[in-house]
């Protein structure tokens, strides 16, 4: 089953390396503690209650790829991107006050892209290998580093697709 994912253009190709331009998006987006691996099934939770009518509307939104985390200070910021007909001023309201929606402007983004198991040892590695390409290409990151899950669970880990991106400024 084929899901929306955030539109974008490639700037530049550097396998397993991108530049990508994003088109602007609304995300629903909830801050939770712990460590990595329970924040994001915690957050992933509170946010498919919402798209599964867990609203004020009761209304019913399509699951989207993929499912984003972020480390801040304390905790994480999971997130699901809105299906592209949504605005925020169209989504329905969520019931739990610890979902919001965000307008996120057009973004420039340095990506990663693999396959394997959703460790913190394979996160980390690859993120310190994108952090690492974005200097050698002369790029200043301007956002810590997100962590994209595009598949379920039960995906067999070799045909997982995983990116770690963070947001460069633009030339």
């Amino acid at each position: 089953m084929a899901v929306e994912r955030p539109k974008y253009s490639v700037e530049l190709s550097d396998t397993p390396y991108e530049i990508r331009d994003y088109v602007p998006t609304v995300i629903a987006v909830v801050h939770v503690d712990g460590d990595r691996s329970e924040a994001v099934n915690a957050g992933f939770r509170i946010l498919a209650n919402y798209i599964f009518g867990g609203n004020q509307e009761k209304d019913k939104i399509a699951m989207t790829a993929p499912v984003k985390q972020q480390s801040l200070a304390t905790g994480w910021d999971v997130s699901f991107t809105m299906p592209a007909s949504y605005t925020i001023s169209t989504l329905p309201s969520p019931n739990d006050a610890r979902v919001h929606m965000i307008q996120v402007p057009q973004r420039r983004a340095a990506v990663i892209k693999f396959s394997g198991f959703w460790s913190d040892t394979n996160l980390k590695s690859h993120e310190a290998q994108l952090l690492q390409w974005v200097k050698t290409q002369k790029l200043v990151a301007t956002s810590m580093p997100t962590y994209a899950y595009y598949d379920p669970p039960w995906t067999p880990w070799f045909f997982r697709t995983i990116e770690v991106m963070v947001d460069v400024e633009s030339h």
